[in-house]
């Protein structure tokens, strides 16, 4: 394998992926490398299901192996919301500042030991093998009262871990990759490609 596409528009995101697969050796694709503006409609019910729907796309329309993923934000005391609707939470038009500002106003009256929260993350790659390879992870924190932190992006500035008192935001971000649910799902993916690699 010398080219992955990774189905994604999004920089910090694709970012995020060069840092993670540099052990690859192999040359990382976007949707823009590619000139595809195209958007495939999400219309699955889960993360995986999400997921699947865009590598499929992408390995259907470029040829290439195609790895996506679909992760999002599962808040306890909003019944797991955003979830698998993390990126156009309360509307399509919506910032990420706007997305972020919105789960705090609807937590608002939450106490701190009530705002237990996880980012979720499920990878998948189609193209390399008879069936996808698939894996998930997380992370889990509370959800700060105020945003903290410039580095990341989406919800990473009220993500709040804990055990170190600091958002995702907060973190360098070879610390975030080394830690985030995109790396524990991509650590996965990683170890089926070590298996895979004498034959892709």
């Amino acid at each position: 394998m010398k080219e992955l596409l990774i189905s994604t528009q999004n920089p910090g995101k694709m970012q995020e992926y060069e840092a993670i697969f540099t052990p690859l050796g192999v040359q990382l694709l976007s949707l823009a490398d590619m000139n595809i503006s195209q958007q495939v409609d999400e219309s699955g019910s889960t993360f995986q299901q999400n997921s699947l729907i865009k590598s499929y796309h992408g390995n259907k329309i470029t040829g290439l192996p195609c790895l996506a993923d679909d992760s999002g934000l599962e808040v306890d005391a909003l019944d797991g919301e955003p979830g698998i609707y993390s990126a156009r939470y309360g509307s399509e038009n919506f910032t990420d500042t706007d997305r972020m500002n919105l789960v705090l106003r609807n937590m608002r009256d939450v106490q701190y030991n009530n705002r237990t929260a996880r980012f979720v993350c499920c990878i998948s790659i189609v193209g390399l093998s008879q069936d996808p390879l698939v894996s998930m992870g997380s992370i889990s924190g509370i959800i700060s009262e105020t945003p903290a932190g410039d580095q990341g992006f989406g919800y990473d500035p009220i993500f709040l871990l804990p055990s170190i008192n600091k958002t995702l935001s907060e973190l360098h971000p070879d610390y975030k990759n080394l830690i985030s649910h995109r790396a524990d799902a991509s650590r996965k993916i990683l170890m089926y490609l070590e298996k895979l690699k004498d034959v892709i």
